[in-house]
């Protein structure tokens, strides 16, 4: 335990060698040790991270794209394209908590040649908060009034109000900054016609030369990166499809790829695979964790535009608390956690986990299926026609239950229905591939935002320090409508004013313990009213080749942030680390 915050498990870590089994549409071959090798099961299907949703576009965009500044696994601030973290004594930060000076770094280029400057930053604001763009990553950047570029290499971001969380916007995966030379002319609604959306131009250490969304990325070293010669490869191949278990059957039993992400993989199969001796397993616990949205709207009424799970037509069940205590009572979390996920999860009655002081001690879960049929029957939901579904009023218990393709998540949900067949719920499955469910496409109807389900399943957590971001998702405000081109957050539809008040209070608190309390105090309101249901706190599994040394994890920022530091023994740049 390096910090209070989260357990962290340390690299760096050796591995294995590589094979060159690559697919047949894989452009890479060869053993060269110059060559790194990653395998995303949940392939990326876009490379601007405001554009979308997953965690998957996010890691392969952190190649290219980088922050102003990031925290690392110790919640200390690092500068990336920062010269300087603001402070108090340095001028950056203003007494009154209403600004903040950021300094850049001088000579940074675009990997396109271009200079990197403040313009960069106040039209990543821009396009970030334009509503026409529909940017996912929006909520984090309306505590701002304006950012202004005093002059190239100095950008200062105003606050509407009070703002303790400086350090949200522009900070971490959410944070990257776009090149304006190649978004000013796609910052409205053509957004995603951006070609740089798919070959993206950044400033960080490796630039794209080919990208096939949904199967692969290729990446080179940026020739205008500031530490270019410090490099550790001539190409890095992210490989994108298939499943986590034959993800981290390459990594660890084959050795044919480096890298392998998201391991959700039951831990039997993990040790199993392991055994292998190409490579390792490791975890970290950082703010993530697998739940259970609760959708408030009905997703089998239409609206005059074709909309369904539209806020004009509540649920005809789920909108009962009753029913809803009834749902939470009915998941056992002790056995999912145990079966599926062993040491790399945990049974967890909370929404908001870390940082650890914001970990509410005033939760519990339960797996009680007779206390859960008593709240049915009480709410009216009872079976009139002796078929074996809960009835009321001519509506029939039926629920569709969603969540991306995978074994661990299918085999939660199997344990998941059978609980609920036995209370009279019918229950249909249903399985989406990763790439559609977790894109931010708005005109497919089948991503976790426009959500034509009842019930749907995945996992996120907070990406900062600062929770205020992560705990909008609940506030009315962020409702995912047509109206906001489906960018809102909440894909429940949750509503409720006085979450809203406790989450506004909590943006403008200066004191820590009362912003703590007021956090604990959002994090119960949302348990109580079984507004979602946390399941197991995961930990982000990824398997390394013996190899493979440098990577240093942090619970704040995709796994790649420090890809520039990453090496293989036996590579140009690596033979003396």
């Amino acid at each position: 335990m390096s910090h209070p915050f989260f357990l962290r498990c340390l690299l760096p870590l050796l591995s294995a060698s590589l094979l060159s089994s690559c697919p047949q549409n894989n452009p890479i071959s060869g053993t060269s040790p110059d060559v790194l090798k990653l395998l995303y099961w949940q392939a990326p299907t876009i490379l601007n991270p405001h554009l979308s949703t997953g965690f998957k576009d996010s890691e392969a965009s952190r190649i290219t794209l980088e922050p102003l500044a990031s925290y690392n696994s110790e919640g200390e601030l690092i500068p990336f394209l920062a010269a300087e973290i603001p402070t108090l004594e340095n001028g950056g930060l203003s007494d009154d908590g209403f600004s903040v000076i950021w300094k850049l770094k001088p000579g940074i280029k675009w990997s396109d040649g271009k200079p990197f400057t403040a313009e960069d930053v106040v039209f990543t604001y821009e396009f970030i908060s334009n509503p026409e763009v529909a940017s996912t990553n929006a909520g984090l950047y309306e505590f701002i009034d304006r950012v202004e570029a005093i002059d190239d290499l100095t950008v200062e971001v105003i606050f509407r109000d009070v703002t303790p969380a400086w350090s949200l916007p522009f900070v971490g995966s959410e944070g990257l900054i776009l090149p304006k030379h190649l978004f000013e002319d796609y910052s409205g609604a053509n957004s995603r016609e951006a070609p740089a959306n798919l070959m993206a131009v950044g400033t960080g250490p490796y630039r794209v030369v080919e990208f096939k969304p949904g199967d692969i990325v290729i990446y080179e070293p940026n020739p205008f990166y500031r530490d270019v010669e410090t490099l550790g490869f001539s190409t890095i191949e992210l490989k994108g499809g298939g499943d986590a278990t034959s993800a981290a059957r390459a990594v660890l039993q084959t050795g044919e790829v480096d890298y392998a992400d998201n391991l959700q993989v039951e831990p039997r199969v993990l040790e199993e695979l392991e055994a292998g001796g190409k490579g390792i397993v490791l975890a970290n616990f950082g703010p993530l964790s697998e739940r259970i949205i609760i959708n408030q709207t009905d997703p089998n009424e239409a609206t005059e535009e074709g909309d369904r799970s539209s806020v004009e037509f509540p649920h005809p069940f789920l909108t009962d608390l009753q029913v809803r205590e009834a749902l939470d009572l009915a998941i056992d979390r002790d056995t999912i956690a145990t079966q599926l996920y062993g040491t790399m999860g945990k049974p967890v009655a909370n929404f908001l986990l870390l940082p650890q002081p914001y970990n509410s001690a005033n939760t519990t879960y339960e797996f009680n299926l007779e206390k859960a049929a008593v709240l049915l029957d009480e709410a009216g939901w009872v079976d009139t026609n002796d078929n074996g579904i809960r009835d009321r009023d001519g509506v029939e218990m039926k629920i569709v239950f969603q969540t991306s393709v995978n074994p661990t998540r299918q085999k939660t949900q199997e344990i998941i229905k059978q609980s609920l067949t036995q209370l009279g719920i019918d229950v249909e499955l249903k399985s989406i591939d990763p790439s559609i469910l977790f894109s931010g496409e708005p005109g497919n109807t089948d991503t976790v935002a426009r959500f034509y389900a009842d019930l749907q399943m995945f996992t996120t957590g907070n990406a900062s320090l600062h929770p205020e971001t992560y705990m909008k998702t609940y506030t009315c405000d962020e409702r995912s409508t047509r109206e906001n081109n489906w960018s809102g957050q909440n894909f429940a539809r949750y509503c409720n004013f006085e979450y809203d008040l406790l989450w506004d209070a909590a943006t403008r608190e200066l004191d820590p313990d009362l912003r703590q309390q007021l956090f604990i105090q959002m994090n119960d309101l949302l348990i109580d009213d079984v507004a979602v249901i946390p399941l197991v706190h995961r930990a982000d599994s990824i398997g390394l080749s013996h190899q493979l040394i440098g990577i240093d994890l942090t619970p704040w920022d995709r796994n790649t942030w420090n890809i520039s530091e990453w090496k293989k023994i036996g590579g140009s740049s690596g033979e003396d680390r």
